[in-house]
């Protein structure tokens, strides 16, 4: 089965529940952290899973359901970044500066919870109408 953080958009409500309910393979990590240009440590740290229960994740192969739905965010965050902007470079780059509609605050930082997350998305989605400038 392909885990969903391959890509959010081919996969309805009820296969990610379940996905999420089995927990997502320790890959879905390392495929964002490459996708995001990250560390271990910085993605851990974003997603707010000590180093020392990634390490077990590791031996064991799966997140647990909190852990893979804090993947999950950000993995939407990443991608709807990479859709507006147009290249996955351009998101990274976006989501690692400053950003004017968050107060100054970085997007993935502040997308480290599920309310942060959503008001990085809501901006995005207000860059990609061209209601504000990013």
């Amino acid at each position: 089965m392909q885990y969903l953080a391959t890509s959010t958009h081919s996969v309805n409500a009820d296969q990610l529940i379940h996905q999420l309910k089995a927990g997502f393979p320790v890959e879905s990590f390392d495929d964002l952290r490459k996708r995001l240009d990250l560390s271990d440590n910085s993605l851990a740290k974003i997603v707010q899973i000590p180093r020392r229960t990634l390490s077990r994740r590791r031996v064991n192969g799966r997140f647990n359901t909190a852990e893979s739905e804090r993947v999950l965010r950000l993995t939407q965050v990443y991608e709807m970044a990479a859709e507006v902007f147009g290249s996955s470079e351009k998101a990274r780059r976006w989501l690692k500066k400053p950003a004017r509609g968050l107060g100054g605050r970085i997007p993935l930082e502040y997308a480290d919870t599920y309310i942060g997350a959503n008001e990085v998305i809501k901006l995005l989605g207000r860059i990609d109408h061209g209601v504000f400038p990013g």
